[in-house]
């Protein structure tokens, strides 16, 4: 294959099907997006333990082209879904899916962290796959900023790599009171707190 063919193809859109927890999805995405050709690990494990109520209000943080806030927004089709992610082109394809998927609970804005979110709203998930490299600074920015924007008895679903999981209790009981390990795989933790709870 020539160069200018292989550039060809690797501009096209990446486009895949995923069952997430029985749920059949398509997606596309592209280069320069995490995991753009398959649902990764911590993702998949973070879905098998969502308990999503259908009129909860979800909110879905570092969305990448998708899947964890789409996932919601099918379980929740009396809710609203709101995903959020800092790099534009996650946004743009998110919003894309959640068309392809017949999503119209559910859209994606730009925002770092919870930073370019409307101060009243509120949700009663808030899930999120969180980057091992986030950084201590940003990751208390965050969990207090989920605090703020939860209704009462709202839950928090994280899944962080297994060697965060210590750091993930302790400030998780800091800011919420409350902390559950729901799953440890091999390389993944599901971490979940509950206002209130």
């Amino acid at each position: 294959m020539s160069d200018a063919a292989y550039l060809r193809e690797i501009r096209q859109d990446i486009r895949f099907e995923a069952e997430l927890a029985g749920h059949l999805f398509q997606f596309t995405s592209t280069w320069g997006i995490f995991s753009p050709r398959e649902i990764d690990e911590g993702t998949d494990l973070l879905l098998r333990h969502l308990e999503i109520n259908p009129s909860d209000d979800c909110f879905d943080l570092g969305c990448g082209y998708g899947p964890v806030g789409l996932f919601m927004a099918k379980l929740a089709p009396q809710g609203q879904t709101l995903m959020v992610d800092k790099d534009f082109m996650a946004v743009e394809y998110s919003n894309r899916n959640a068309t392809l998927n017949k999503l119209p609970n559910a859209r994606a804005i730009l925002s770092n962290g919870l930073q370019h979110i409307d101060p009243s709203l509120r949700f009663d998930v808030i899930a999120s796959n969180i980057p091992a490299k986030v950084g201590k600074e940003m990751m208390t920015i965050m969990l207090h900023d989920m605090k703020q924007h939860l209704k009462p008895k709202g839950r928090i679903y994280l899944v962080t790599i297994n060697g965060l999981r210590e750091y993930m209790k302790r400030n998780l009981k800091e800011v919420f009171g409350h902390y559950d390990k729901l799953k440890q795989g091999k390389n993944y933790t599901i971490s979940y707190s509950q206002l209130g709870g």
